[in-house]
């Protein structure tokens, strides 16, 4: 288990949890004054309440809900949404409405879930040429159905 340092930005903000011991996710909840109305086809940005800090080895990822997706078209837009090790602001949610009827989210909903992962970073090298492999340049759909 990491150790990570979160801050709420309000008393009243309830922390992210982990809803069974096989759960890979911690769920996070909305924290807002008033509910917000998701229209179909569209975005928002949903506040949480919390900033957090942990090791630059790694990012946490912000992803849908499954429940929410499944049942109700709402989904993470930008997914996963990377906090990096060095952000300090508060988490904020961009949900997105692939529905046809209008959501609303109420403060304390649980509108997505939070999973820390490795980060491995990379060094660049140039080079004229890539080593040759079967499918060469073949790009989208090029391996077939």
């Amino acid at each position: 288990m990491v150790k990570v340092l979160i801050k709420k930005l309000n008393p009243d903000v309830q922390l992210p949890a982990y809803k069974t011991t096989g759960a890979s996710g911690m769920d996070i909840m909305a924290f807002i004054d008033s509910p917000i109305k998701l229209a179909p086809n569209s975005s928002c940005l949903v506040p949480t309440g919390l900033s957090i800090a942990f090791s630059e080895d790694y990012e946490l990822q912000i992803r849908p809900r499954s429940g929410l997706a499944a049942k109700n078209g709402i989904t993470v837009l930008n997914t996963p949404g990377t906090i990096d090790s060095d952000y300090r602001g508060e988490i904020k949610i961009i949900l997105f409405n692939h529905s046809k009827e209008e959501f609303i989210i109420n403060n304390k909903d649980r509108v997505a879930q939070m999973i820390l992962m490795p980060v491995i970073k990379m060094e660049l090298e140039i080079t004229e040429n890539l080593p040759d492999t079967i499918r060469g340049e073949g790009g989208f759909g090029s391996t077939g159905k």
